[in-house]
């Protein structure tokens, strides 16, 4: 089991629970799903997360809702301990008919 963490700034901000409060309600919950998911369970469908190609240890987390894809980055520290830091939504292109 791993523990999930939001890195919060020197500020007090946190930039990934700010973009989870900017979600409507649906994405939030799936989004947060997931992340409970990456706690939980030890052996993660790999649909969930991936190391980013070209990275040295930068993770996402990477959600689906209907035609959005939302991406959740951060890294691991250890074994257990997952610290996300960064989110943002990527919306699938409309393939006109």
């Amino acid at each position: 089991m791993k523990e999930v963490v939001f890195y919060r700034m020197v500020s007090g901000r946190c930039p990934v629970e700010e973009f989870l409060d900017s979600l409507e309600s649906k994405q939030a919950q799936k989004v947060t799903w997931v992340l409970r998911l990456v706690e939980e369970i030890d052996l993660v469908p790999a649909q969930y997360p991936k190391k980013l190609v070209g990275s040295e240890d930068i993770w996402e987390v990477r959600v689906q809702v209907a035609g959005n894809i939302f991406r959740v980055l951060g890294f691991l520290d250890g074994a257990e301990l997952v610290v996300l830091n960064h989110a943002f939504q990527k919306k699938t292109p409309k393939i006109p008919p």
